[in-house]
């Protein structure tokens, strides 16, 4: 690490990591450690409704927005920054996004800064695309900062992965908890508390749904809180997504799938007896989080991922990757908040089943750029299944819907089992299920209407 020249906040976090591996620690949390968070235990923001927004008004010249910007999409078959991908009216994530930004700016007449955390591999694409197009949006503050790499280990004997044919994957992020040494390590956090900045409201990039807003930051503002963690009801689809609960002495606790013990899966992915999933929007009051470095507490709980080095290599030997999560932090955070938001602050896209969710009419984009769910569509979440041998990858996807995504507004369920390929003008409605047992490629004609089970041989 030294060497790579990642910097000393870095490396104890990773050491200190790295310790507690070494002593059989595996950063799990059992049921038995934990209390469901019941439903009306937190405040619903759409029951507090716009009581602080004037507060929340007030605050936007003191507040920031943070994007998390690292990935590459490699779980779609990318190996560029997954913010460029074009996602709607052929507008990329980071297009809507700056979209976004200017927009709320000519609304209210601030100058909110936008930061990128992104990672080595994304932060000179990234900022080309923004200067290029959105130069108007830069401020005085640091447009990026680069969030830092810990080395993998090897499962075999906890020694340092190599990969002298591929040395960069020796390396991986340490989770987007690493936003906390980052923003502190690169000196964007001291320049923003210097120059008056109190509030940072921070997402993912792929996360269309979570703009800044002057109804939660009031809330923010006026309860004060240091941290607050945006959580919404789990659906089936967020059965595998890091839920909250509460310790046995009533504070907050984030477990995400990796903290889960094999034993406890079942009880983790019930979404009825844990409700609330965590959208990783997040609120945090700058000034706390510097205290938090300053008393040296900010000691994130460590999350333990086994992975292949290579995962294209066949035989690629075991690793272990030592991560954190940034919304981890509101076990940590003295008198952390969380709040339950609709359904439409989270629109994230993972894989390739929400990123044709995004694509069709199933979402529609606003005049200032919220990406939201087509009033046409009556459920909180459609479940899209498609076989992961045919449409895993971004480039498989748009070679089986060369002439556009089918009309999904009308559509309850979608599953697609073999190989299909659609053409133009098809409308897919109520629950349907697309099945091809032929071993060869099937075509479904321009114009076609499909409902309930479709057998294709």
């Amino acid at each position: 690490m030294e060497r790579a020249k990642q910097p000393k906040a870095a490396i104890d976090i990773f050491l200190r990591y790295y310790d507690m591996l070494r002593h059989g620690k595996t950063g799990c949390i059992a049921e038995d450690e934990i209390v469901p968070v019941a439903a009306g235990d937190i405040d619903d923001l759409m029951q507090i409704g716009d009581s602080h927004s004037s507060a929340g008004a007030k605050a936007l010249p003191h507040t920031v927005v943070i994007k998390l910007n690292g990935g590459l999409g490699t779980s779609m078959g990318l190996y560029t920054a997954k913010s460029l991908i074009p996602v709607k009216n052929e507008l990329s994530f980071l297009d809507i996004t700056a979209l976004q930004i200017r927009d709320f700016n000519e609304r209210f007449g601030v100058s909110i800064p936008l930061i990128l955390m992104n990672s080595f591999n994304t932060d000179a694409d990234s900022l080309a695309a923004l200067l290029g197009t959105y130069r108007d949006i830069a401020t005085s503050i640091p447009l990026s900062f680069i969030q830092h790499k810990f080395p993998k280990i090897r499962a075999a004997d906890l020694k340092p992965a190599e990969a002298p044919d591929n040395p960069p994957s020796e390396w991986n992020p340490p989770g987007h908890g690493d936003l906390y040494t980052s923003i502190l390590s690169s000196g964007v956090l001291d320049k923003l508390i210097d120059k008056g900045y109190r509030y940072a409201f921070i997402s993912n990039c792929d996360n269309l749904g979570a703009l800044l807003d002057t109804w939660i930051l009031g809330y923010f503002a006026e309860k004060g809180f240091p941290f607050l963690m945006e959580v919404t009801d789990r659906t089936y689809m967020d059965r595998k997504g890091g839920h909250i609960a509460r310790l046995k002495n009533g504070s907050l606790v984030l477990r995400e799938a990796a903290q889960c013990p094999p034993d406890s899966i079942g009880k983790f992915m019930d979404t009825s007896l844990h409700r609330y999933f965590n959208t990783n929007n997040l609120w945090i009051r700058l000034d706390a989080l510097k205290d938090m470095w300053r008393r040296k507490t900010l000691n994130l709980p460590m999350i333990r991922n086994m992975k292949k080095l290579d995962p294209r290599v066949p035989g690629s030997p075991d690793v272990i990757q030592l991560e954190s999560a940034m919304g981890s932090a509101i076990s940590v955070f003295e008198n952390a908040g969380a709040l339950r938001v609709p359904r439409t602050r989270f629109a994230p896209v993972k894989n390739c089943e929400e990123l044709l969710l995004l694509w069709s009419d199933y979402y529609v984009l606003t005049a200032d750029y919220r990406i939201v769910m087509s009033p046409r569509h009556k459920s909180i979440q459609m479940n899209v299944n498609l076989d992961p041998k045919y449409y895993r990858i971004l480039d498989d996807l748009k070679e089986r819907f060369p002439s556009g995504i089918p009309s999904l507004a009308g559509c309850e369920s979608l599953s697609i089992t073999g190989d299909v390929k659609f053409g133009k003008g098809i409308i897919i409605t109520g629950k349907t299920s697309i099945v091809n047992t032929s071993g060869t490629q099937a075509l479904i004609p321009d114009g076609t209407r499909l409902t309930g089970e479709i057998k294709l041989s």
